[in-house]
C-alpha cells in the first residue's frame, strides 16, 4: 500500500516558523528526507535581507550533524539540493498579520502555500514577559491572520505544550483552552484562587505601559546620571511574567534592562507584577503558550487547524539517529548539573510519573496529522505525550544517571574525575530548603565569616560552593511544578490517529510511546546524547 502521507506531502508547499529551533530543525530534515518531491519549504527568519536569511540558515541548520544522513545521500549536491527546496522568507512573527514579509513575497506566498507549521516559540520558563508574550501569545495570532489570506492552505498546524494547562490534576482531556478562562481555585497555587477572567488585550496593554515607563525611567536616569546595575539588566520584565508577589514598602529598586538595544533604568514597582502565577500557570513560557492557543483556536474561523501539545520533548528515539538533541532540554539540566557535580540531590518523588516523549515522535506525529486533516474545517487537538500511555518513574532517569555516570564519569576543569553518589530524593520544597541549609547554607555561612577573618584567603572556594548552592535552588523553584506535577495526558485522540495510518506510515512516521523502552532509551541513547551535544 502506497503512502498516503508521503503521498499528501508531494509537490506541497509549506510555510515553517521556528525553522531554527530544536523540533523545527528535525521537522525540516525528515521531510527533505523520506519525501525529496516536496515542492517548497519556505522558512520564516529574522534577518536584514535574503542573503543574510540564506547565511542564516546555512550556519544555523544546514552545517549540524542533524543532517548528516542527508548530506551523505546528496554528497556535492547537498547544498544545491537544500536550496532547491528550502527558500528563506525574511520576517518576524511578532511584527503584524504580515509577520514583516515584503508585499511581493507574501501576496506570493497567499497564492501558493498549502500548508503553514506553526513552530515559533520562546521556551525559556522565566524569559522577560515582552519576549514571551510577542512570540508565544501575539506571534499565534499573527499566524491565524496570516493563514486565513491563504488563498488555497490546506491545513494550519499549531505547535504548543501540553502545559498549558497549568496544574493540572488526574487525567487532562486533549480539549482546547477556553478564551479568558484561568486556573481555578483548586487546581492552581496553594492559596491562590486567581481572578476569574483573563483580558488578553489587557496583558498587552499592561506590557505598554510597563515598556513606557522604562523608557520614562531611563531618561530620567540619564539626566541624573546615576550609575546602573548591570547585573539585573533584565530583571523588570522578567518580574513581570514571573513575579513571586512581592511587596514592597518604602523602597524603589531601580533596575536596568536592555530594551531596544539600549541600556537604560526602571523603578520596580510595588505590588502583583506576576502575571503568570497570578492567574494560575506556573511560569512565563506556560502563560503565554495558554494565551496563544487561546486565540488561535478562537480566531481560526473556517481554517483546518490542528493543535500538537506534547509534553516534555527530549532527544531523538530512532531519526535521523538516535539521540541528537540540541541545548540543555527541561530534564538534562538536571542531569548535566548532576553529571558534573552540582547536585547530589533531587527534588522530586521517585514514584511520580515524568511525561517525556523523543522528539522524533513529536514530528512524525505532527506530519502524520497534517495530512490526516488537510482541508478538513475543524479543530483537531492531539497530545504527544507517554504518561498514560507508557509511564516513566523519576527514580529510572535518577538510576540511569547515576549508573551512566559511575560507568563513564566527567571530568571537572582541573582534571579531575568526578564521582557521582546514589542521587537523595526530597520529596518536597521544605524538605529540600531544609536539606540545602543543613548540609550547605549553614556551612557555607561558616565559611565565609573564616575568610573575612583570614583576608579571603578562601574566596575562591567560597564563591565556587555559593554559585553551587544557589544554581541547586534555581532549579529546584524552576522545575518544581513539573516534578510534582500530578496529572496525566489523555492521548486518544493520538492512539486513534496512529491506528488509522497504514502499516507501511506506521514504520516511517512511528509515534506509539508504547514502544519505548525507557532504561534503554536513557542509558544507551538519551543520556549518551547528553554528554556528546551538551557537555562537549
Amino acid at each position: 500500500m502506497a503512502s498516503n502521507v508521503l503521498g499528501f506531502l508531494k509537490d506541497k508547499n509549506i510555510l515553517v516558523t521556528g525553522s531554527t529551533g530544536f523540533l523545527g530543525k528535525i521537522f525540516m530534515e525528515k521531510i527533505l528526507r523520506i519525501q525529496p518531491g516536496i515542492g517548497c519549504i519556505y522558512v520564516l527568519l529574522r534577518a536584514e535581507d535574503v542573503e543574510s536569511a540564506r547565511n542564516r540558515f546555512k550556519k544555523e541548520v544546514m552545517r549540524l550533524e542533524l543532517f548528516k544522513i542527508l548530506r551523505e545521500q546528496h554528497g556535492d549536491n547537498f547544498e544545491s539540493f537544500i536550496f532547491e527546496k528550502v527558500v528563506p522568507v525574511v520576517g518576524d512573527v511578532v511584527v503584524d498579520h504580515n509577520l514583516g514579509i515584503d508585499e511581493t513575497t507574501r501576496e506570493h506566498l497567499w497564492e501558493n502555500l498549502d500548508a503553514i507549521v506553526n513552530n515559533a516559540a520562546s521556551t525559556l520558563f522565566d524569559d522577560r514577559y515582552d519576549i514571551s508574550l510577542n512570540v508565544n501569545t501575539k506571534g499565534a495570532k499573527n499566524m491565524v491572520e496570516f493563514a486565513k489570506r491563504c488563498r488555497k492552505l490546506q491545513i494550519l498546524l499549531h505547535v504548543s505544550t501540553a502545559y498549558v494547562i497549568g496544574h493540572g490534576k488526574g487525567r487532562i482531556m486533549e480539549k482546547p483552552v477556553k478564551m479568558g478562562e484561568t486556573i481555578k481555585a483548586g487546581n492552581g497555587p496553594e492559596n491562590e484562587g486567581g481572578p476569574p477572567f483573563l483580558d488578553i488585550k489587557a496583558e498587552f496593554d499592561l506590557l505598554e505601559k510597563t515598556l513606557a515607563d522604562i523608557h520614562t525611567d531611563s531618561s530620567a536616569t540619564t539626566s541624573t546620571g546615576q550609575s546602573s546595575l548591570q547585573d539585573t539588566d533584565t530583571k523588570r520584565l522578567k518580574e513581570l511574567g514571573l513575579e513571586r508577589f512581592v511587596t514592597l514598602t518604602s523602597h524603589l529598586l531601580i533596575i536596568c534592562i536592555d530594551v531596544i538595544n539600549l541600556k537604560i533604568k526602571i523603578r520596580f514597582i510595588h505590588e502583583h507584577l506576576n502575571r503568570a502565577r497570578r492567574f494560575g500557570w506556573p511560569n512565563t513560557y506556560t502563560f503565554t503558550k495558554a494565551m496563544g492557543d487561546m486565540l488561535v483556536e478562537n480566531l481560526r474561523g473556517n481554517l483546518p487547524l490542528v493543535v500538537v501539545r506534547p509534553s516534555i520533548i527530549e532527544s531523538t528515539l530512532a531519526e535521523p539517529f538516535p539521540g541528537w538533541m540540541e541545548g540543555t532540554r527541561t530534564m538534562d539540566t538536571l542531569i548535566v548539573a548532576y553529571g558534573k557535580g552540582r547536585l547530589s540531590s533531587f527534588l522530586a518523588d521517585p514514584n511520580l510519573i515524568l511525561d517525556v516523549i523523543p522528539a522524533d515522535m513529536v514530528v512524525n506525529e505532527m506530519i502524520v496529522a497534517m495530512a490526516a486533516h488537510a482541508s478538513q474545517n475543524g479543530l483537531f487537538i492531539y497530545h504527544s505525550a507517554s504518561s498514560i500511555g507508557n509511564p516513566l518513574r523519576s527514580s529510572v532517569v535518577t538510576d540511569a544517571a547515576y549508573n551512566y555516570f559511575w560507568q563513564h564519569p566527567c571530568v571537572d576543569k582541573d582534571g579531575n574525575i568526578v564521582h557521582v553518589k546514589p542521587p537523595l530524593f526530597l520529596e518536597s520544597m521544605s524538605s529540600f530548603r531544609g536539606y540545602m541549609y543543613r548540609r550547605y547554607k549553614a556551612p557555607l555561612q561558616m565559611l565565609g565569616l573564616v575568610d573575612s577573618v583570614f583576608c579571603n584567603i578562601f574566596r575562591g572556594h567560597y564563591t565556587r560552593l555559593l554559585r553551587n548552592y544557589n544554581f541547586a535552588i534555581y532549579l529546584a523553584e524552576l522545575y518544581e511544578p513539573y516534578v510534582f506535577f500530578q496529572g496525566r495526558f489523555d492521548t486518544t485522540n493520538t492512539e486513534n490517529l496512529f491506528r488509522k495510518i497504514s502499516a507501511e506510515d506506521r514504520k516511517s512516521f512511528n509515534f506509539d510511546v508504547k514502544c519505548i523502552d525507557w532504561t534503554y532509551y536513557l542509558s544507551e541513547v538519551h543520556i549518551p546524547g547528553v554528554v556528546k551535544h551538551v557537555l562537549k
